[in-house]
C-alpha cells in the first residue's frame, strides 16, 4: 500500500524536464527596474510579465492587457487587462499593481519618464482598468510601455511596487511564466527558475521576441555560471550544458564542426559599440578636437578586433547614431566615417584645434573579451594621430567606480572608455541615454547638447513614422557636430545549443516556447 501510495511522486519526479543554461556572466542585480544590465533583464522577463510585448517589427503588441481604448483626441488611455492573470503569491493581478509599478519604473528609464511628464493623471478606476489621462497625445505609449530594452517595465504587487526605485525590492514575486527560487540561488554560480503552473498565456498571437502566447515546456530552468569561455564551450559541446547564451566568436569554428550543436545569431540588431569622451575635462571638452577626431575611427579594424576578419557578415559599418536597418537609422551625415583614413591629416588637424599632448586616459573593461579587443584597437587608433594615450584596464565594475568621477586625469578622473549596447537601445531617442545632452546631470560623459534635446522632444510629438524618422536623421547631423562619443561599428552576437532543443526565438533569451526536439 505504501508503494502505491509513493508511486506517482516517483513518476512526476522522472517526468520533471531541466534545461540547462550557461547565462552571458552572474546575475548579480535581481530587480529589472533597477539596472541597465541585460543578464537582469532576461531574468526580469522570466519572472515578470509586461502589460505589452515587443514583436520582431519593433512593433508593440498587447501582453497582459486584452488591449485598450483611446478617447478624448488621444487624451485618455483605457488599459483592460487580461482575466486570470495571477501572481506568484496567488493573489490576482489588480490595475492597481499595475499603476504602482509603471510609477515606479517611470522614474528609471528615459523613456517611461517621457510618459509620466506627458501625463496627468495615472489611475485604477477598477480592478482591470489602467487609465491614462495625458497633457498631450501620446500615441508612443504601447511601446513605451512593451520595449524590450533596459529597464523592463515589470509589474509587481503593489505592496513591492512602492519601494524606493533605486533600491532593490525585498523579494521577488512576479506574475510571469517562472517563478525566481531564491532557496536554490547560489551567487556566482547557479540561478534556478521553476514553471509558474499559475500562468495564462495569451490565446493569440505569434511567439516572437517578447510578444504572443508564453508557453513553458520545461519545468525547470537551471543558469550555471561559467566564466571561462573555453570551460562554457566544452561544456556544451560535451552536451553537460543545453543552451550557452554567447559563443565566443574566436570558437565559432570548433561550435559549428561539434556534432549536435547548432549556432546562429538571435538578435538582429546585435551590439553596437561606441568610444565615450568625457566633455567636462581636457581634451575632449574641445569640441574642435572632437571633431577633427572623427577621421582617426576606423570601425572597420574596430569590429575585425571584436569578432576577426574571416565573416564580415559578423558585423556592421559605417555605423551612425541608431541602429543599422531599423526605422530610425539612416547613413545621412556619415562622410567622416567612409572616407579613407588618414592618419597624418588628422595629427595636424588636432594640433590645429588646440591639442597640446593632454594624456588620454582610456578605460577598457578587462573581463570583457570583446570589449577589452575594442579597446586595444581604439587606442592604436588614438596612437596613430599623436593622442597621448594611457589604457586603463580594470574589471567592469571597477570601471564603472571611476566613470563617475568627474575630476581631471591627475585627480583619478578619466578621458574616455569604451562600451557597447545592446542594438535595441538604440533604436529611437526616447530610452537611449547615451545620445541625452543633459550635461552633468546626465549619462557619464556629460555632454551638453540642446539642440539633440530640442530634437528628441519634437519625436514624441511628430505625426507619423516619416516624420519621427527626419527628426532622428537631424538629431545624427547634429551628433555629427557635437559628438556626444564616437560609434564603432556593430557586430552580431552568436549564440549557441544543442540541437536537441527547438522553439527557440528570436531576441535575447527568452525561456518559454523552448522545448525538446
Amino acid at each position: 500500500m505504501a508503494s502505491a501510495v509513493a508511486a506517482p511522486s516517483r513518476v512526476r519526479a522522472e517526468a520533471t524536464t531541466t534545461l540547462r543554461f550557461i547565462p552571458q556572466q552572474d546575475l548579480v542585480t535581481l530587480d529589472p527596474v533597477t539596472t541597465f544590465a541585460y543578464i537582469t533583464r532576461n531574468h526580469g522577463y522570466m519572472v515578470f510579465d509586461t502589460l505589452y510585448g515587443m514583436d520582431g517589427a519593433f512593433r508593440a503588441t498587447p501582453q497582459m492587457v486584452e488591449g485598450h481604448r483611446i478617447e478624448e483626441d488621444g487624451r485618455r488611455w483605457d488599459l483592460t487587462l487580461r482575466e486570470g492573470l495571477r501572481f506568484h503569491d496567488g493573489t490576482p493581478v489588480l490595475a492597481r499593481d499595475c499603476v504602482a509599478s509603471l510609477r515606479r519604473w517611470a522614474k528609471r528609464d528615459p523613456f517611461g519618464g517621457s510618459l509620466m511628464e506627458a501625463t496627468d493623471e495615472l489611475s485604477a478606476p477598477d480592478d482591470r482598468t489602467i487609465r491614462f489621462r495625458l497633457k498631450r497625445p501620446f500615441p508612443l505609449l504601447p511601446i513605451a510601455l512593451g520595449k524590450a530594452s533596459v529597464p523592463v517595465c515589470a509589474m509587481m504587487p503593489e505592496r513591492l511596487a512602492v519601494t524606493d526605485p533605486f533600491q532593490q525590492v525585498p523579494e521577488l514575486i512576479g506574475s510571469g511564466p517562472f517563478r525566481f527560487k531564491v532557496d536554490e540561488r547560489v551567487p556566482g554560480d547557479r540561478t534556478v527558475y521553476t514553471r509558474f503552473e499559475g500562468y495564462v498565456p495569451r490565446t493569440d498571437g505569434t511567439p516572437t521576441w517578447t510578444s504572443g502566447p508564453k508557453i513553458v515546456h520545461y519545468d525547470r530552468v537551471e543558469w550555471r555560471v561559467i566564466g571561462d569561455t573555453s570551460t562554457a564551450t566544452s561544456a556544451l559541446v560535451a552536451g553537460e550544458a543545453d543552451w550557452q547564451e554567447y559563443a565566443s566568436h574566436d570558437q565559432l569554428g570548433l561550435l559549428k564542426a561539434a556534432k549536435g550543436v547548432t549556432t546562429r545569431v538571435l538578435d538582429s540588431t546585435g551590439f553596437v559599440t561606441m568610444l565615450r569622451v568625457n566633455h567636462l575635462q581636457p581634451p575632449f571638452n574641445n569640441p574642435a578636437i572632437r571633431r577633427a577626431l572623427w577621421g582617426a575611427i576606423d570601425q572597420t579594424t574596430c569590429m575585425q578586433g571584436v569578432v576577426g576578419a574571416d565573416d564580415p557578415s559578423l558585423f556592421h559599418v559605417p555605423l551612425g547614431f541608431f541602429c543599422p536597418d531599423t526605422p530610425m537609422a539612416s547613413t545621412d551625415g556619415l562622410g567622416p566615417l567612409t572616407t579613407p583614413r588618414d592618419p597624418a591629416k588628422v595629427r595636424a588637424d588636432l594640433k590645429a584645434a588646440g591639442y597640446a599632448g593632454e594624456t588620454v586616459l582610456l578605460m577598457v573593461p578587462s573581463n570583457s573579451a570583446p570589449l577589452l579587443a575594442l579597446g586595444q584597437v581604439a587606442a592604436d587608433l588614438l596612437q596613430r594621430v599623436g593622442m597621448n594615450v594611457e589604457v586603463y584596464a580594470v574589471e567592469f565594475n571597477a570601471m564603472l567606480q571611476r566613470r563617475n568621477r568627474k575630476g581631471p586625469v591627475s585627480e583619478g578622473g578619466w578621458s574616455a572608455f569604451v562600451t557597447n549596447w545592446s542594438g535595441m537601445d538604440w533604436l529611437n531617442p526616447a530610452g537611449y541615454i547615451a545620445l541625452r545632452g543633459t550635461g552633468e546631470t546626465g549619462y557619464a560623459g556629460w555632454a551638453t547638447t540642446p539642440r539633440i534635446e530640442t530634437l528628441r522632444d519634437a519625436w514624441f510629438t511628430a505625426p507619423d513614422e516619416a516624420a519621427r524618422a527626419a527628426l532622428c536623421r537631424d538629431i545624427q547631423l547634429q551628433a555629427m557636430e557635437d559628438v556626444p562619443y564616437y560609434p564603432l561599428g556593430q557586430y552580431l552576437q552568436p549564440t549557441a545549443y544543442r540541437s536537441r532543443l527547438t522553439g527557440i526565438l528570436d531576441g535575447f533569451p527568452t525561456f518559454w516556447n523552448v522545448r525538446p526536439a
